[in-house]
């Protein structure tokens, strides 16, 4: 049973994120959303934690387009191995995983 979580605060602000990394299962998704966009850029202090979750362990890690760009986030300080999707995609992997947990 896969689980897609979706992260909508930023990493910075809360430690939501790391949370759900620990908990998240091979076959499962990750998706940030909304501030949660905030930890698939590249040069931050997370960047090589989420660059390494990304890489390994089966996980798929995402990040909504649309939200980058609402923040004015360079869709090119995306981290490598991170997938970003539009809402469309959103749709596709809520369709594909068996639940949805929101990690606030």
């Amino acid at each position: 049973m896969s689980t897609l979580h979706t992260v909508n605060k930023s990493p910075f602000a809360t430690g939501s994120l790391r949370s759900c990394l620990a908990h998240a299962r091979s076959g499962d998704a990750v998706l940030m959303i909304e501030d949660g966009v905030y930890g698939a850029t590249a040069g931050t202090g997370l960047s090589d934690e989420i660059a390494a979750a990304a890489r390994g362990g089966g996980i798929g890690i995402y990040v909504l387009g649309p939200d980058m760009a609402a923040r004015g986030l360079d869709a090119g300080r995306v981290l490598d191995g991170v997938i970003t999707v539009d809402y469309a995609g959103f749709v596709d992997l809520a369709a594909k995983h068996d639940r949805a947990v929101a990690w606030l």
